[in-house]
């Protein structure tokens, strides 16, 4: 399979991942109070949405380098 076949799927997966999950969620943890030797955390979650257009963008140009990467073999 050519390079740019092996790309085309990726994108492909990765937009319809985009599209059937929507967002996904990370936590990162911060400090509240930091006093002398006492140290206290707290674990914040984080959302980032993925558009909608971002994955059928996604899709549309996987396909489009599957394609291509099969019509140059």
């Amino acid at each position: 399979m050519k390079p740019v076949a092996i790309i085309g799927v990726v994108l492909i997966v990765l937009g319809v991942a985009g599209l059937v999950l929507g967002r996904f969620t990370y936590t990162t943890e911060e400090k509240v109070l930091d006093v002398g030797p006492l140290e206290a955390t707290a674990e914040k979650e984080h959302s980032v949405a993925i558009p909608d257009i971002a994955g059928i963008i996604a899709v549309l140009a996987g396909g489009f380098l599957v394609f291509m990467g099969r019509r140059r073999a």
